[in-house]
């Protein structure tokens, strides 16, 4: 499975991590010798990722009605660009199946972003208008996380949130309707993916409950370049 770009950048800039900070900070040394401070995108731990001197890339806005003019979108890992805005995957999923790319998806008429639903939460996606597929609620959670070779996992530490959203995903199977998580993974150099259990063993819970309950599970690859961000492949799951 491959595409062109679903996401474009242009003029991304080049630097080395020198330290996050406050969860949403990062200062980055440019290759201009210049240190600036960019936004974060990305509040999770990102480990592998954070070490100083890590080559990263960033958006530069150059508008004054923003606080940080810039904003932090890759850092690389092994020789291999990984995606870490968090604003990306809703946008990545919402085009690949609009574009008929995940077979799992392909076929609904109308995509609906951030419908209400649950105990006060809202989905990213809802699919309707399938001529023969209920109408199907879609999670997507954003994936960098990596610790041996070829392996994907989610999550890098605990998420309560995530565990409700599963949990809700059930009770949307139990009315009729498809339930469908997606795990966008901002890297193309992994083929397998996995829950992280010992990073947060309630989403592990969460996650086996819904699977036999019958919400589904797709975890989708995106290649990350200086060009922008490109379906890669499907992950087999484990």
């Amino acid at each position: 499975m491959v595409s062109d770009s679903l996401i474009g950048f242009s003029g991304l800039i080049k630097g080395r991590l020198v330290t996050r900070y406050k969860r949403f900070f990062a200062d980055i040394e440019l290759d201009t010798g210049e240190t600036i401070t960019a936004h974060c995108p990305n509040p999770g731990k990102m480990p592998g990722l954070l070490d100083s001197g890590t080559p990263a890339l960033v958006t530069h806005f150059n508008d004054p009605k923003r606080k940080l003019q810039y904003r932090l979108e890759a850092l690389e890992e092994n020789g291999i660009w990984v995606g870490v805005n968090t604003q990306w995957p809703n946008r990545l999923i919402h085009k690949a199946i609009a574009q008929d790319l995940l077979p799992e998806l392909t076929g609904y008429g109308a995509i609906q972003l951030e419908k209400k639903y649950g105990h006060n939460s809202r989905i990213d996606l809802y699919a309707s208008g399938h001529t023969f597929f209920a109408d199907a609620y879609i999670e997507i959670k954003n994936v960098h996380f990596s610790r041996q070779k070829g392996l994907a996992e989610f999550p890098d530490c605990v998420t309560e949130r995530g565990a409700k959203h599963l949990y809700e995903l059930i009770e949307m199977v139990r009315v009729g309707y498809r339930a469908v998580v997606v795990f966008c993974v901002q890297r193309d150099d992994c083929q397998r993916f996995d829950i992280a259990r010992d990073c947060d063993p309630g989403f592990g819970r969460a996650y086996d409950a819904a699977r036999e309950a019958g919400v589904e599970f797709i975890a989708v690859s995106f290649g990350f370049s200086m060009e922008g961000l490109r379906l890669a492949h499907v992950l087999e799951i484990a």
